[in-house]
C-alpha cells in the first residue's frame, strides 16, 4: 500500500512507523508547511490518506483528497457538524471515507461492551450513569471524540438518557461527561453505574499512541479501492468475518 500522512505531528509519526513495520510505503506527508503538495505527484500517487490534523483544516484536507480520487481514513475530532457535507461531497466526487473518533482496537472492542453493558443497564433504574475522560494538555475538543461515541451509545440504550453534558452537575435526562487535561496522557474513558447498593465501572486506558497508529494504518489496508462511507464497524467485521 501506498500511503499519504496528513498532519506530521505525534500521531503522525506513529502512523508512520506502523505503516513501514507493516510493509507499506509512506509516500509523502504532509503538514501546515508543506500543504501546496496536495497537488504533487506523490500525492495523488497514494492508494490511501490517513489524516490527523485539527478541526479547522480537516473538512478542507477531506476534499482536496476526494478532488484527487484518494479515500480517506481520520481520526480528527471536532468537526462533524460539518459531516454530512463531507460525506455527500465523497459521494459526488465517487471517494472513500473512514471516520473514527479512536482507532485503537481495545477502545473499539471497549466501545461494543459499552453498548452491551448499557443495553442491560438500561433495564435498572435504580442505577445512575455517568462518565469521565482524561487527556494531554495539548488536546482541545472536550469532551473527546471518543467519550461522545460512548456517550451517544449509552443515550440510545438508556430511555431516561437524550442529551450529554460537558460538566459534573446534570439534570435527570441528561449525561454528564466530564473531561479532565493532564501532563501527556494519551486517554482514559470510565463509565460509572451507581446505585445505594454498589457500583459497576468499565474503563479503557490507553498507555501510548501506538494502538491509535495501528488501527489507523489497519483501517487503510480496508479501505484500499473502497469507495463510500465506512466506519471501525466495517473494518472489525471485515477482520472477523461477521
Amino acid at each position: 500500500m501506498k500511503l499519504a500522512i496528513i498532519g506530521y505531528g505525534r500521531m503522525g509519526h506513529e502512523i508512520e512507523a506502523a505503516a513501514i513495520q507493516r510493509g507499506h510505503e509512506v509516500v509523502i506527508t504532509i503538514d501546515k508547511d508543506n500543504m501546496n503538495d496536495f497537488e504533487s505527484e506523490k500525492f495523488k500517487s497514494a492508494d490511501v490518506a490517513i489524516e490527523f490534523t485539527f478541526p479547522e483544516s480537516a473538512v478542507s484536507d477531506y476534499l482536496k483528497c476526494f478532488k484527487a480520487g484518494i479515500p480517506v481514513v481520520s481520526g480528527t475530532t471536532g468537526w462533524l457538524d460539518k459531516r454530512p457535507m463531507v460525506e455527500d461531497e465523497c459521494k459526488k466526487n465517487n471517494c472513500g471515507f473512514l471516520y473514527a473518533s479512536n482507532f485503537s482496537l481495545g477502545v473499539n472492542l471497549f466501545f461494543e461492551l459499552n453498548r452491551k453493558l448499557a443495553k442491560m443497564m438500561g433495564q435498572f433504574s435504580d442505577y445512575s450513569v455517568r462518565m469521565n475522560e482524561i487527556h494531554h494538555t495539548k488536546k482541545l475538543d472536550a469532551p473527546s471524540g471518543t467519550a461522545i461515541t460512548l456517550g451517544e451509545d449509552i443515550i440510545k440504550a438508556i430511555p431516561s438518557k437524550d442529551k450529554w453534558v460537558n460538566t459534573a452537575e446534570c439534570k435527570p435526562n441528561e449525561l454528564s461527561i466530564t473531561s479532565e487535561r493532564i501532563g501527556d496522557v494519551p486517554g482514559t474513558h470510565e463509565i460509572f453505574y451507581k446505585s445505594e447498593a454498589d457500583e459497576i465501572t468499565i474503563r479503557h486506558e490507553a498507555f501510548n499512541r501506538k494502538g491509535f497508529a495501528l488501527g489507523a494504518v489497519i483501517a487503510a489496508e480496508f479501505m484500499v479501492g473502497k469507495k463510500g462511507i465506512y466506519s471501525m464497524s466495517d473494518v472489525f467485521n471485515s477482520i472477523l468475518n461477521i
